[in-house]
């Protein structure tokens, strides 16, 4: 009777097990493809992110250059100005 108690009992663990696997198995699939989609829309993201880094840097170089031409224009009409005011000065000496 012990016997018979103890082959019954690893045959139900033998299959316990099995069907255990089965459900890992499942699992284990389904958690392949959560991590595929996870790492697929993680490429997505640093895709979009170095694309977005290109187009801040691009900006940033307008910018720059923008800045420079402001300076250029500046100091051309802060020249001109003191070239007037030189002028004024020569004609009220006079």
């Amino acid at each position: 009777m012990k016997t018979k108690l103890v082959k019954i009992s690893a045959l139900a663990l033998a299959l316990g097990l099995i069907a255990g696997c089965g459900a890992t198995q499942e699992q284990l699939d389904e958690v392949r493809a959560t991590a595929e989609t996870a790492l697929a829309e993680a490429k997505n993201a640093q895709q979009r992110a170095d694309n977005a880094h290109t187009v801040a840097s691009e900006a940033a170089y307008a910018a720059s250059e923008a800045q420079k031409s402001v300076q250029t224009a500046l100091d051309c009409c802060n020249e001109n100005s003191d070239r007037l005011d030189r002028m004024f000065e020569k004609a009220m000496a006079k």
